[in-house]
């Protein structure tokens, strides 16, 4: 008898025909039917997980989600399998919440930059490079809300040399400069660009002549692949601190499994097939999705159909920074990105946004109180 599995991910061509891709093939050798349903990516970000852990079997998640998912009781824990090693960077370790694992890294991303190759030969290295280029009108950055407080998370997380928000947010010298920069960048792009996210700016470096660099933006593999788009669209490390593409905030997806499920057990192996590297390398990657799994980011062939989109951002991945892992963070960063935003627009000095953000952050435990 065929068992019937509902998943909910994101309404993009990486979140959306990758999974479809591999439930097809996971079909053919196991009696497991899966639909899946998509919702957009703001929600994606937003939505709450009770209901949708009430409806579906598998769904695809954003990672800072799992603390509190973990902690209502909402998902089913994931036997071990491959270890944190056989996912990019701190992929693995972002699915974990007390010591065990709530989802698996089938996606992985972090603020990258972006160029177009036959308009920008070579993309710049340094932040002094991108404020030039910037100058010259030919430079796109998303700072939509949630975009800008990943730009300022990865900033201060590059500049101070460790994960921004853990006691208060950042160092006051670190954030500082930080600010600076973001502030001289959004003077000399676009204004729409204050409500732009990586999706809309990606398209737009697609489809138009004027625009070649994007210096933060998360990444997406789609753009690097021939015919996707009229253009294509290369991808790069972020401009360097020291020499290093350091402190991007680190994005991506897991997969994960109601514990409300009534196919728990069929769910999870679904899930740690598609977690494997060579479903990772193969149907999930060719079906259009962004793969987590270490063996798909140095697979040959992967890398030729994407223009070496992982070889050329991998660096940016293993130094990511890694959000703080708390079932109340989200209700923080919510109010992060919308004081960050606020003070990008009104042309707020440093020390006034950061006082807000290292209250938000130093009480952020309060934030989950009584949940």
């Amino acid at each position: 008898m065929t068992t019937r599995l509902r998943g909910i991910t994101w309404d993009h061509e990486r979140g959306r025909d990758s999974v479809v891709a591999a439930s097809r093939a996971y079909a053919q050798t196991h009696d497991v039917e899966i639909t899946w349903e998509a919702r957009s990516l703001q929600a994606f970000a937003d939505q709450g997980l009770e209901a949708l852990c009430e409806t579906y079997d598998l769904l695809v998640i954003d990672h800072p989600h799992i603390p509190h998912a973990a902690h209502a009781g909402l998902l089913a824990a994931l036997p071990e399998g491959e270890g944190p090693s056989a996912f990019v960077g701190r992929s693995d370790a972002s699915y974990r919440w007390e010591g065990a694992r709530y989802g698996l890294a089938i996606d992985a991303a972090a603020q990258v930059a972006a160029y177009r190759p036959d308009l920008l030969p070579e993309p710049p290295r340094t932040w002094e490079e991108v404020l030039e280029l910037a100058s010259a009108g030919v430079v796109l950055w998303p700072s939509k809300p949630i975009d800008a407080f990943a730009s300022t998370f990865t900033l201060t997380s590059g500049l101070q040399g460790s994960d921004a928000g853990r006691s208060g947010f950042g160092d006051p010298v670190a954030f500082g400069q930080a600010w600076d920069l973001l502030g001289q960048l959004r003077d000399l792009v676009p204004p729409e660009c204050l409500a732009m996210n990586p999706i809309q700016v990606a398209d737009a470096m697609a489809a138009e002549d004027r625009w070649a660099y994007a210096p933060l933006l998360y990444g997406y593999s789609n753009y690097a692949r021939d015919g996707f788009r009229e253009h294509l669209v290369r991808w790069t490390d972020i401009p360097a601190i020291d020499g290093v593409p350091r402190g991007s905030m680190l994005g991506g997806a897991g997969l994960s499994v109601s514990a409300r499920s009534a196919h728990r057990d069929d769910a999870i192996a679904f899930a740690t097939w598609a977690a494997t590297g060579e479903v990772q390398a193969g149907v999930y990657a060719t079906g259009g999705g962004q793969p987590g799994h270490v063996a798909a980011w140095e697979d040959d062939a992967l890398n030729a159909l994407t223009h070496d989109f992982f070889r050329d951002t991998r660096a940016t991945l293993d130094a990511a920074s890694l959000r703080p892992q708390h079932p109340g963070y989200m209700h923080v960063q919510d109010a992060a990105c919308e004081r960050v935003h606020r003070g990008l627009t009104g042309r707020e000095p440093a020390a006034a946004v950061l006082e807000d953000l290292d209250q938000l952050f130093a009480a952020w435990g309060a934030a989950d109180a009584g949940r």
